[in-house]
């Protein structure tokens, strides 16, 4: 999912892909999209921790 945005907006910002409202991870302004990152990567790092 964020590899997926990275590249939508890399491909937004030179041109090769058209505009949408997809924010940049971690970067963009907006909150639940924060919040919703901030939790996925939280999760990730939960479960490599307790493995």
């Amino acid at each position: 999912m964020i590899m997926f945005h990275v590249f939508q907006n890399i491909g937004m910002t030179i041109g090769l892909l058209p505009i949408t409202g997809i924010p940049l991870p971690f970067i963009s302004y907006g909150g639940s999209s924060l919040m919703v990152n901030m939790l996925a990567i939280g999760l990730i790092f939960f479960n490599g921790i307790t493995m």
